[in-house]
């Protein structure tokens, strides 16, 4: 039975609230990781304790409790001369602060300007995941 600290295998779908497809392990090798290591999602790993091997489940994990709400003070306005060179709407670009490597993702672009946004691609979703618990140890 999966509790905290039992290193786990899964196979996920998941699921937007639309039931768009945004991530799966179909076709690969099982997700592994350590229940209480804060490698996945804190949704995702409570939606596994007490499950066995060869139990499947679906769980519902609300925002909160996987990427976090959108944040404002993650949004930040660039001059043109700070970009590297011309970018378009959807472009990842790169910054390193303090040694962590940042992704920000250009959310509009102005005259002199645009807009980067450096909040997780889920954050303010509501996810759903299919899960099959492969493993438990």
């Amino acid at each position: 039975m999966i509790q905290n600290g039992s290193t786990v295998q899964v196979h996920y779908t998941g699921r937007f609230e639309d039931g768009q497809v945004f991530d799966s392990s179909e076709g690969k090798a099982p997700l592994q990781f350590m229940i209480g290591a804060n490698q996945v999602i804190p949704g995702f790993e409570n939606g596994l304790i007490g499950k066995t091997i060869g139990e499947k489940v679906t769980i519902n994990i609300p925002a909160e409790d996987a990427y976090g709400p959108v944040r404002e003070d993650m949004k930040v306005t660039v001059k043109n001369e700070q970009l590297p060179g011309k970018v378009e709407i959807g472009q990842t670009l790169q910054t390193v602060i303090n040694n962590q490597t940042i992704n920000l993702v250009v959310k509009e672009i102005f005259e002199d300007s645009a807009l980067l946004d450096a909040n997780h691609p889920l954050a303010g979703k509501d996810l759903t995941f299919d899960i099959e618990v492969v493993q438990v140890s």
